[in-house]
């Protein structure tokens, strides 16, 4: 396994850390690992041309690091890590190649590089035979191991459930449901490229079999992980979506809605075993909940139905900042991945992940 060794003067290992991507979420792994004594940066993936040649400090408005973001992937490849954080938009979202994304992680863990994902891979068994052999054979050629994660999907949808079901003698049902207000995420290419929110219904829909295709498969690796923790194995996986148009012009940090514009969007995810649902996933997506109210307030719920029964519901704020929580959840895995076994690697393999506490 590649891991980060222990100083010469015996102190903790420093793990060191390559950011691939540095949108929203990956400028706050970067400015995680400057912050946090047992990480260093290794090196800076980017893929947007006015970042080229800009020191990862600067990028993440914190002092100099003498770490130089490049767009350069042979460059990273070249580098001495022990991990890397992989946060791109998912490529299969936007119309990108369905393959790319394993082509490009298999590389970083055949270079010796353990990869946490933030792009899907949390249960990659659920791609199928061929997918998984590909993963394992990058991670016996670097003896390394690769982990999806993530907030939703990678902890609302799976660590979560599974917690929850650990105080039930028998489990008949678990729900999931996220409510997620867009209105201050800062991501254009999320929130309009991927989500189409703000595009006219002809657009959107048009785009729709893509986008649907990169959702069912990413939330088909959730709905396997959480039965794959159950003790079952899904017979097939139901999806259904709907969606709201804006009935009023209005502005959201990252694009305007015009009136006639996509405004929400629901989707559905249910794993069925023997004819019945076993985990469903609820996810709805609002650009602004306080101008679309339809459907349900921000925030999450998780219901576990069985003996005995266990309900978690929270409001929006539960989480203050969930672009922070997605970067820290990968972040804290990063020693687990690093010395754990080569191969791939889900939460049910893992200990418990955990956060730091402050220092005075």
């Amino acid at each position: 396994m590649r891991s980060a060794v222990e100083a010469a003067d015996g102190t903790a290992p420093r793990y060191r850390v390559v950011q691939w991507a540095t949108g929203a979420v990956g400028r706050s792994v970067i400015r995680g690992v400057i912050e946090r004594p047992e990480f260093e940066l290794a090196g800076v993936r980017v893929f947007d041309p006015a970042k080229v040649g800009v020191d990862a400090g600067t990028l993440v408005g914190r002092p100099p690091t003498d770490v130089i973001a490049t767009d350069d992937p042979n460059g990273i490849l070249a580098l001495d890590a022990d991990c890397v954080i992989y946060a791109p938009l998912i490529a299969q979202s936007i119309g990108g190649d369905p393959r790319k994304d394993l082509h490009t992680v298999c590389e970083l863990l055949a270079s010796g590089k353990n990869v946490v994902s933030l792009a899907g891979m949390l249960y990659p068994y659920a791609r199928g035979p061929e997918f998984t052999a590909e993963l394992e054979h990058a991670c016996k050629a670097g003896e390394t191991s690769v982990l999806g994660t993530g907030v939703n999907p990678g902890f609302t949808t799976e660590v979560l459930p599974l917690v929850l079901s650990g105080v039930c003698q028998r489990v008949d049902h678990v729900y999931v449901r996220e409510c997620a207000d867009f209105s201050g995420h800062p991501s254009r290419l999320l929130i309009h490229e991927m989500g189409g929110l703000g595009k006219t219904e002809e657009a959107y829909l048009e785009a729709l079999p893509t986008y649907r295709a990169a959702m069912r498969d990413l939330f088909t690796e959730s709905l396997q992980l959480v039965g794959a923790g159950l003790g079952v194995t899904l017979d097939q996986v139901d999806v259904s979506h709907e969606y709201l148009l804006a009935d009023e012009d209005f502005e959201i940090q990252a694009v305007p809605i015009p009136r006639g514009t996509v405004a929400a969007g629901r989707w559905t995810f249910s794993g069925v075993v023997r004819g019945r649902p076993v985990v469903t996933i609820e996810c709805v997506h609002k650009s602004d909940a306080r101008r679309v109210t339809a459907w349900e307030r921000p925030g999450y719920a998780v219901r576990v139905h069985g003996r005995p029964s266990i309900t978690l519901t929270a409001e929006e704020d539960w989480v203050s900042n969930g672009i922070t929580a997605a970067a820290a959840f990968a972040l804290n895995a990063v020693p687990a991945v690093c010395g754990a076994p080569a191969g791939i690697r889900t939460f049910l393999d893992l200990p418990l992940l955990t956060g730091r506490a402050a220092r005075s």
